[in-house]
Order: C-alpha cells, then structure tokens, then sequence
C-alpha cells in the first residue's frame, strides 16, 4: 500500500496529476499502471474513425445500388425471355413506385414505349411525378380500374405483371382486358408466388388461392381460359417467385 501511494505521487509530481502531458504524448496514468498515447497514435485512431465512416456510408450506397440492380437484372431477364428489342411497346401492370417500368424504358430504349398502371391513387400521382421528374416520354401513366387495365387494345407486344396477378378481385375480367390490349403474337408474363405462411390474407381475392399467393396452376388455368397459350414455365425466378409467360396466337 505504502508502495503504491508513493507511486501515485512519484507520477503526481513528474507528470502534473492523474492525466497530463509530457513534450508530445498524452499520458494516461491509472493506480501504477500508465500508458502513453503518441501523436501518431492520436492521428491513426481519428483515420480509423474516419474509415469506419466512410465504410458505412460506402455499405449504405452498395445496398442501394443493390436494390436497384435487382429490378435492373431481373428486367434484363425479362426482356431477354420474352424476346424485346429496340422500339418494343411493354406494360407494367401494378407498377408501384416504378422501378420495374424505369428499369423496362431502359430496355426497350428511345423508340420503344412502357405503359404503367396503377390502381392506388397516391402511388399514381408519385409515379406520375417521377416520370415527369425524368422527363421520360416514354412512358405513359394508365391508372387502371379493379376489372381493367384502361390500356388501348392491341397496344403491347410484352405485359408483365410482378407479385400483382394474386391480388385481382375480378380475374377473369381482368384477364380479358390483358389479352384486348396485347397485339397478335405478344407475350404475358406472371411473376408471382404460391401462398405463404405470415403474409396477410388479400380481401376480396377467390377462395382458391389458397392464402396470400396464387398456385401456378390456377394462373394457368385462367389465363388459358382467357385464350392465351402458356409458351414457357420458369421456376427458378428470384426470391424464390415463379414465372409463367404466355403468347397470344
């Protein structure tokens, strides 16, 4: 004890109490034990802080790009199995906030056109806004109604419906509305998924969905019923989704 009082005064008087300074360093002293913090410690340590900022910031823009490379790839796989090029007219039917629309303009390029519908009011008016915020002319905003797509007929050579089909109330309708505005040999895409555990029933739907979801039977079965023919099956979609395209012969 006598020892370490003596300690603790010996460092008091050479240092000027508990913590001070000595020419350049920083020193830290704590019962006997001290440390010495060299200015290019004190320097490395703020560089540290700064990288790990940096990282952080550079994870957050990674992850933003990532979500809109995901639209992106999964656009180029579209375009690529339903056969568009340079001047194709497609459609997004349910497009949201657009990214998928965004993500088709790019593909079908200045000579080609993208139709998006929506049905909710207030994802229309955003949509509407970003369009004009871009100044894409082409890409024409459609607000659709429960039955209808309110597109032209025989307006599209591709319409593709992403995690949409299984909340139609009124598929049949609407289905007869998708096959009026696809041109002669245009193609259908459904991306969808069966139903899931934990996802909030979708009111209004028929019975035979089976939960949140759509089996890809039943989507075959009413889009047959409508007229289309089912041309290929992929069921390797991302995020573990399904995707049915047909052709209108």
């Amino acid at each position: 004890m006598v020892r370490h009082l003596r300690m603790r005064r010996r460092a008091s008087q050479t240092y000027g109490g508990s913590c001070g300074r000595v020419g350049n360093a920083h020193v830290i002293i704590c019962g006997e034990s001290y440390r010495f913090v060299g200015e290019g410690a004190m320097t490395a340590m703020r560089k540290g802080k700064l990288l790990l900022v940096g990282l952080v910031f550079a994870a957050a823009a990674v992850f933003a790009v990532g979500v809109r490379g995901d639209a992106a790839e999964e656009v180029a796989r579209l375009a690529e199995l339903m056969g568009w090029k340079a001047g194709t007219v497609a459609a997004d039917i349910g497009a949201g906030d657009g990214k998928y629309t965004f993500a088709a303009v790019e593909r079908v390029g200045a000579a080609g056109k993208v139709f998006a519908t929506e049905i909710d009011a207030r994802k229309l008016a955003e949509l509407k806004d970003e369009v004009a915020r871009r100044k894409l002319t082409n890409v024409v905003v459609v607000e659709s109604k429960e039955a209808d797509t309110n597109l032209p007929a025989a307006c599209c050579d591709a319409i593709f419906l992403r995690r949409v089909y299984h909340h139609l109330t009124k598929p049949a309708e609407f289905d007869a509305s998708l096959v009026r505005s696809l041109k002669a040999g245009g193609r259908l895409a459904i991306i969808d998924f069966p139903a899931r555990a934990g996802l909030d029933p979708v009111e209004g739907v028929p019975s035979n969905r089976g939960g949140h979801g759509i089996p890809q039977k039943i989507v075959i079965e009413e889009l047959s019923a409508a007229g289309l023919q089912v041309e290929k099956i992929v069921n390797d979609w991302p995020e573990n989704d399904y995707c049915v395209l047909f052709v209108k012969r």
